[in-house]
């Protein structure tokens, strides 16, 4: 089974911390221990709050990570920007090293460790180093959240050329509808071309829902599908 999942988005606000907890929860049922990452949190002054909406969507308790605080959230930043920025104008330099020893520590602990991304494949994490840098060095897989709107097209297409081009493993595509003001039929097409033109499996798409249940129930094809990838 692969060890790491690293889940990035073709933007910010696409839903990776939902999918995320959706899939951590779908494996939880499938009795695989796993575990959630988040490498670098940004606008943030104490816990990551992406960790703790994992949890949540797992049905976990802040407890579940007690003896992995420092790892599952190596670097908390206060401002909201990308980490290079948010880390320059608190004077902090991100510990590259620190990040990856953190990865190994969980990978070492559970079967399978969610990384949660921050931003796109091309985020600085400082001045030096973007996060598909961390991800190609760790020999993660990659799944990619897209959301469903009128430009995800290119964004989603993109993202998959960049990770080809440096043989990153892709499990596939997740379309999520985060605004339910979109047209249904730019919703309808987007996958269908995607898919088309990337020649990477579209693993299924979540509608705008704010109810977990529904959308724990709807992802549980999703999770049959790259549990079938990871196995």
């Amino acid at each position: 089974m692969k060890n790491g999942i690293f889940i990035t988005g073709t933007d910010t606000g696409v839903g990776k911390t939902v999918i995320t907890g959706l899939l951590g929860n779908y494996l939880n049922t499938k009795r695989i221990r796993v575990i959630t990452q988040k490498w670098v949190q940004t606008g943030c002054h104490s816990f990551s709050e992406d960790i703790i909406r994992h949890l949540e969507l797992m049905n976990k308790k802040k407890s579940y990570v007690e003896n992995y605080i420092d790892e599952v959230a190596p670097c908390i930043l206060r401002f909201p920007a990308s980490p290079h920025l948010a880390a320059r104008l608190e004077n902090l330099g991100i510990d590259i090293s620190s990040i990856e020893r953190s990865y190994r520590k969980l990978a070492g602990d559970f079967e399978i460790v969610l990384v949660e991304g921050a931003g796109g494949l091309l985020v600085p994490i400082n001045e030096e180093v973007l996060v598909i840098d961390i991800v190609q060095k760790l020999k993660l897989s990659v799944l990619i959240v897209a959301e469903n709107r009128l430009g995800a097209i290119n964004q989603t297409l993109m993202t998959v050329d960049e990770l080809k081009m440096r043989g990153i493993d892709i499990l596939g595509i997740v379309f999520n509808q985060v605004s339910k003001k979109e047209n249904e039929l730019v919703l309808k097409d987007n996958p269908k071309i995607v898919e088309k033109f990337s020649h990477v499996e579209v693993l299924g798409e979540l509608p705008y829902k704010k109810n977990v249940e529904s959308l724990s129930k709807i992802f549980t094809k999703i999770g049959d599908k790259i549990l079938g990838k990871i196995s």
